[in-house]
């Protein structure tokens, strides 16, 4: 009985309501920005669509370090990634002016894909070093007053909730950016939406911010050094996400 009220809760009314806050929030988006305002636009009104998702799932949400973050600071935020709430769940609460490193596919999403443009996110193209390079150069020129950049260093959902293995990007992005790396832990996520579903079950969702790792005194001169470099950040910030999980989602 209860998996046919979420199914009809889903189609009738959370369905309807998502749409147009998403409609709503991409214009907004595209038209604030090509006004010359992307700086408000291009953060908040995507922010309040990620938070009223949230509330219309009916998931209780709770975040625990707010107090470590300067606003007026750049980061590199790494977050496990449980599930497709994910997004929402870090756009919408954790209460930094945000860029997302997306994949190229996602632009041709109509309509998100142009606001997700004009708002300034960072489109990875990983297909040469050079575009690699780009991508970085693009990244540095979009981190501005306190912007920051969110990445999944899993690369996608998992598919147990439990922690997979990381790629170096946020890494290597963090060392060629000088740029403090942030660790987050998400809790929940996975049981709203699990990979492969597209049923949602409200449940609670927990973040939790880390200390900031500073890559400012890192040195990475040559091919030996940047493999070090890389590795220990992979493991502290892999080993801070792991500390804040849920007994069920750790290993």
């Amino acid at each position: 009985m209860k998996r046919i009220i979420l199914i009809l809760y889903q189609l009738f009314v959370w369905l309807p309501l998502f749409l147009a806050a998403t409609i709503l929030a991409a214009t907004a988006v595209i038209v604030g920005c090509m006004c010359g305002g992307e700086k408000f636009f291009g953060h908040y009104p995507g922010a309040w669509w990620a938070r009223f998702t949230c509330i219309i799932t009916l998931c209780p949400t709770s975040v625990k370090g707010w107090e470590k973050l300067d606003r007026n600071r750049s980061y590199i935020f790494v977050s496990n990634h449980q599930g497709a709430f994910d997004i929402f769940f870090i756009y919408g609460y954790i209460g930094q002016r945000i860029k997302w490193v997306m994949k190229q596919s996602l632009r041709n999403i109509p309509l998100v894909g142009k606001a997700c443009e004009t708002a300034g996110f960072i489109f990875v193209d990983n297909s040469s070093p050079q575009a690699a390079a780009k991508t970085v150069a693009i990244a540095e020129s979009r981190l501005t007053g306190g912007a920051s950049i969110v990445i999944f260093p899993e690369g996608s959902r998992s598919q147990t909730g439990k922690l997979g293995k990381f790629k170096k990007g946020a890494f290597q992005m963090a060392l060629d950016l000088k740029l403090p790396i942030v660790p987050v832990t998400i809790n929940g996520s996975y049981e709203v939406m699990k990979k492969g579903s597209f049923l949602i079950n409200p449940h609670r969702m927990e973040m939790v911010i880390h200390d900031p790792i500073s890559t400012e005194n890192i040195e990475a001169t040559d091919l030996r050094q940047m493999a070090a470099a890389l590795k220990f950040l992979s493991e502290e910030t892999k080993n801070a996400i792991e500390s804040g999980l849920w007994e069920r989602y750790k290993k």
